[in-house]
């Protein structure tokens, strides 16, 4: 039985896989992954690349990895199951850990870089920000998240909520947020399709700003006072 890797890809820029995760790519002879793993990682995979990647309501496709993962690992000695930001990070690597110990598979984790990391927006600043919460748009079967006990916590990233972004906005609205309070999408984080788009919430739920996910939806204080210097430092960049 070989041994399989849980690898996180990070948020997109190969230069922020950790040097394990660099490594096994170019060792593993199969690697299985994500829909939304950047090509230029994928670039970086010597052996057979095996796309599982799933579309928003194919829950049901997860048990087919399931054996997909199992058949691997029994015909290969190393076995790369490649994951967008973090294995545990709404990855559902938990649910293939579990699967593959039950079938006697050895497994590590190799963490990667969350893409809720990944705005250039501090989530916390003193003054500003003690706290943040990161909480899915979908939940299995498409149904829509309980957002109240996440209403008062004073920076929220939203991942897998882009669609859902108007109902999103008018239910933090309801719950006592204010529709004054800045809010940012991100799409394809540290990509270079990268694209920024601020506004406030109420703007938000009125459906005034246009995203194409995949997208973080980062709402909170923090976004006022820093996205204008992230945006001054990508404007440095580009000019060079």
């Amino acid at each position: 039985m070989g041994r399989v890797y849980l690898v996180g890809a990070g948020p997109g820029d190969p230069e922020l896989l950790t040097l394990k995760a660099y490594r096994l790519l170019k060792e593993a002879p199969v690697v299985l992954h994500d829909r939304l793993v950047d090509e230029r990682i994928l670039g970086l995979v010597r052996g057979k690349r095996v796309d599982v990647g799933k579309e928003e309501g194919e829950g049901e496709k997860q048990e087919a990895i399931h054996r997909l993962l199992l058949r691997y690992a029994r015909a290969y000695p190393l076995v790369v199951r490649l994951k967008g930001g973090d294995p545990f990070v709404f990855g559902r690597g938990g649910e293939e850990l579990r699967f593959l110990l039950a079938h006697g598979v050895p497994c590590e984790v190799v963490p990667g870089v969350t893409s809720a990391l990944a705005s250039g927006v501090p989530l916390t600043h003193r003054g500003l920000a003690h706290g943040f919460a990161v909480v899915s748009g979908v939940l299995e079967g498409g149904g829509y998240p309980d957002l109240a006990p996440f209403a008062r916590v004073p920076t929220l990233v939203v991942l897998m909520g882009a669609g859902r972004r108007a109902w999103i906005a008018r239910e933090l609205i309801r719950l006592g947020r204010s529709p004054l309070e800045p809010c940012l999408f991100v799409e394809r984080a540290s990509t270079p399709k990268e694209r920024r788009l601020r506004a406030t919430l109420g703007e938000v739920a009125e459906g005034k700003v246009a995203v194409r996910p995949p997208a973080l939806f980062l709402v909170g204080a923090v976004v006022g006072a820093f996205e204008p210097l992230v945006e001054r430092l990508k404007a440095l960049e580009v000019a060079g």
